[in-house]
């Protein structure tokens, strides 16, 4: 491995380690804080995700392109500006970031390192809202990383804080996340049964948005 693609490869597991803590801890603290008031602990759930975000695309933008998403990996190297041979690297890297993220926010929060998630997340709303949320990622960092790459990380922060509230299933969009969201049982968690339904739905909504974007931007 060149000593580019290692740290592009670091750059991932740790800006996704940071999105998954953040995804993670706020769903956690939103939900003790709320009072039982799910609506303000997905308010608090949504807002940190999205700044977390924007710090995240602004701090590894420049190092590895801060994909911390394999499906955004696998479109860019699709559309050629991402190596083929290096893909698979930068998706486990992601895999293992999102991983390690839910450890140790469950260890920081009193929670079993690993605990299965009980959280049900299944019907075909869910996995058509699923599909939609990852289609309109796609689009929205491509579109931007092409034609205004100094908004991107304003852009999917917006994004991923609004689609929260959009679509049913609050917009995982990421087969990392719903995998790593699978080892928490609490407030952002899924089953683990319920992940590989939302991965096929996500993988559908990216090859949507590549067929999509090929057409759009000739």
């Amino acid at each position: 491995m060149s000593a580019n693609l290692a740290r592009r490869s670091i750059a991932e597991l740790i800006g996704t380690a940071f999105l998954l803590a953040a995804i993670v801890g706020s769903g956690i603290m939103g939900e003790r804080l709320a009072g039982g008031n799910l609506g303000i602990a997905l308010l608090a759930n949504s807002i940190a995700t999205g700044a977390a975000l924007i710090a995240l695309i602004l701090a590894f933008g420049s190092i590895s392109g801060a994909h911390f998403n394999p499906l955004v990996t696998l479109v860019f190297a699709l559309r050629g500006d991402v190596e083929v041979v290096e893909t698979p690297i930068l998706v486990v890297a992601q895999l293992a970031g999102a991983m390690l993220g839910v450890v140790l926010t469950n260890i920081m929060f009193d929670v079993a390192p690993i605990s299965a998630s009980r959280h049900i997340r299944t019907g075909s709303g869910q996995w058509l809202g699923e599909g939609l949320a990852t289609f309109g990622l796609i689009v929205v960092i491509v579109l931007c990383a092409q034609f205004r790459p100094g908004v991107v990380a304003f852009a999917v922060g917006a994004y991923v804080t609004a689609a929260y509230w959009i679509v049913p299933s609050t917009s995982f969009a990421n087969p990392a996340v719903a995998i790593g969201r699978s080892m928490t049982d609490t407030f952002s968690g899924i089953r683990p049964q319920d992940v590989t339904a939302f991965v096929i739905a996500q993988v559908s909504g990216a090859i949507a948005a590549a067929g999509f974007l090929r057409w759009i931007t000739k």
